[in-house]
């Protein structure tokens, strides 16, 4: 027994010895470093020769570089999103485009030459490079008008950028380590770190501390393997340019003029005659006439003349939206027909000696917003150039409306226009104010927001809109949803096209207010002027009710079983939107339109706009 027993004792020991092996060599495998080196282009995801990384802000970008012919060139899309989206391309004329306060970058796609307005400048390889889906700007010709840093690695390629200005934290390494690409000693390598190496302190850990390398690799080192940190600041050698505006040295106070016909020019004596204190006004006279960016006209050197001579700047307004035909973006996306249009703009001023221009280009599509832009932007150049007033009308800001960078805009046009009214309009599937008073100051604040106060123009409106609510027989099977039609034969509706695209918009997003609940009435509206409201209130014997919600007197009554409402406009209802300008400063204000509104209401006016 004693022999046999010796033998299954040494087995038994030889086992525990291998269990103990292979428990140390398990404890030394999880707690030996990791020696594996990553491949860089791996790292930065690079599958080609041509391709470059992006560290931008010590952050690796999706998007990468292209290296052509030994230079690097970033895709349009990449240099708007992180870069400058001042740039503008146009796809159509294969066209680089880029404005300055005072001048217009031109550079044509595997050019080697520029422009800046009409002098010529050239670099030692293509400014724009182009494929079907997009254009590779050179990063030297994006560095002249921006506001970044670079450094052009290779080993892989890579390109190092800087925006973000300001201090920064550093710290050395105390002694040889490792950056690996996550916080494990398991964790590839990236780089070796040599002894007193600076990095980059991104994110602080009490094992592991995440930093970047001044060649542009991202990681995670030991932290007890960093020294005591410090603050560095990093500046730029960008020198940002100014825009001017021609600034008027009185409050604006400003009237469209519906001129649909050019007999309508000889009524501005017997128009004027019953205002108070106008010293700008816009007449309606031109407006896109084709798909090449040539107008329409019906501008008048009398009707300029006799302004001047009662003191009062005209400010012609061109609009997109008379000629069912013309395809606005087919005009704004391409840079000969914008050019175009322009240039007829600039030559009707010089012609007819009119003082501004007003552009109200409305029912645009989010596609076209950057080109429409491009398009102020441009205007703005020849306008400056002229001593030409430019302003630009807009919507209340929403979501849906966000592309027309009310911002950009105000950069370049001397002064913006908010549109405060068709709050409620034709198509609207409720009834309510055309500029209730909480309407009217949430859209003023929210357009503060990108345009400084002394450059906003407060639109208001002269008219209101009737509404009715015709019973029906539910016997009938009639829809659950409320009709509109209008019925208005006052030519106060233009804007009611573009309230009618804002609220497709505004369906499309899922944000109607359209009644779920099945309505007994159909709805309908007209809008009218302030004469015809107060008619409807006497004939009707009906009793105004002042809402402080609306800011403004409401009005209900029936008439043949049909219930009427309304949501007057008078000098009530105006003064309190007056006082939403005076108390944000304001440059002033406009009113659509002359010819609406009661005599009486000027002298509302000329107390808060002087």
């Amino acid at each position: 027994m004693k022999k046999k027993f010796v033998p299954i004792l040494a087995a038994g020991a030889l086992i525990v010895v291998i269990i103990c092996f292979m428990l140390l060599g398990s404890i030394i495998e999880k707690y030996t470093p990791s020696k594996e080196h990553m491949n860089l282009s791996d790292y930065y995801n690079l599958s080609g020769e041509q391709d470059v990384a992006l560290i931008l802000d010590n952050q690796i970008l999706d998007a990468k570089g292209k290296l052509l012919n030994g230079t690097v060139y970033l895709d349009y899309e990449t240099v708007c999103s992180y870069l400058n989206d001042r740039f503008y391309w146009d796809h159509n004329e294969n066209k680089l485009l880029y404005t300055t306060a005072t001048d217009l970058i031109s550079a044509d796609a595997d050019s080697t030459s520029y422009y800046v307005t009409k002098d010529s400048h050239s670099l030692d390889h293509p400014i724009v490079k182009a494929d079907a889906q997009t254009a590779y700007i050179a990063i030297d010709f994006l560095k002249l008008y921006s506001d970044f840093s670079y450094e052009v690695l290779d080993s892989p390629n890579r390109v190092i950028l800087t925006t973000a200005w300001g201090d920064y934290i550093t710290a050395p390494a105390k002694q040889k380590t490792q950056l690996r690409q996550k916080g494990g000693i398991k964790s590839p390598i990236l780089a070796d770190i040599g002894k007193n190496t600076e990095v980059t302190v991104l994110e602080t850990g009490d094992t592991w501390t995440k930093v970047s390398t001044a060649e542009g690799i991202i990681g995670y080192i030991k932290s007890k393997a960093l020294g005591a940190t410090s603050t560095k600041t990093l500046t730029s050698d960008y020198v940002a340019e100014e825009f001017t505006h021609i600034k008027k040295d009185f409050k604006i106070n400003m009237a469209w003029h519906q001129i649909t016909n050019a007999d309508a020019n000889t009524t501005i004596a017997s128009v004027l005659q019953n205002t108070k204190g106008i010293n700008v006004i816009s007449p309606t006279w031109f407006y896109l006439n084709d798909n090449n960016g040539n107008i329409a006209s019906l501008a008048s050197s009398d009707y300029v003349n006799y302004c001047h001579q009662k003191g009062i700047e005209v400010w012609a307004l061109v609009s997109n939206l008379e000629n069912k035909d013309v395809d606005t973006t087919s005009v704004l996306t391409y840079t000969s027909k914008r050019e175009n249009l322009i240039n007829n703009l600039i030559s009707a001023a010089i012609q007819y000696n009119f003082d501004g221009i007003n552009v109200d280009f409305e029912a645009l599509s989010s596609e076209v917003g950057d080109s429409y832009i491009q398009f102020i932007r441009e205007l703005s150049l020849k306008c400056a150039n002229n001593g030409i007033v430019l302003s630009v009308d807009d919507y209340v800001p929403s979501s849906f409306t966000a592309f027309y960078n009310r911002a950009e805009q105000a950069t370049f046009a001397d002064y913006v226009v908010v549109m405060a009214y068709d709050e409620h309009y034709a198509g609207s599937e409720e009834a309510g104010s055309v500029a209730s008073i909480g309407f009217v100051k949430e859209g003023v604040a929210n357009t503060l927001k990108e345009v400084p106060a002394d450059q906003l123009i407060l639109g208001m409106p002269f008219y209101a809109r009737v509404w009715s609510e015709t019973p029906v027989d539910d016997t009938t099977g009639a829809d659950s949803t409320t009709q509109t039609s209008d019925n208005n034969n006052n030519d106060t509706d233009e804007t009611d096209n573009a309230a009618a695209d804002a609220q497709a918009a505004d369906e499309a997003a899922g944000t109607s207010d359209s009644a779920d609940s099945y309505q007994l009435f159909t709805l309908d509206s007209y809008a009218t002027n302030m004469s015809e409201i107060q008619k409807l209130i006497s004939t009707n014997a009906a009793e105004p009710v002042w809402s402080d919600i609306d800011g403004q007197y409401y009005v209900q009554y029936e008439n043949n079983g049909i219930t009427y409402k309304i949501w007057v406009e008078d000098a009530a209802s105006l003064e309190e939107k007056l006082k939403v300008l005076q108390e944000n400063q304001l440059a002033g204000g406009s009113f659509w339109k002359l010819g609406l509104e009661l005599p009486s209401i000027w002298d509302t006016i000329i107390k808060y706009i002087n």
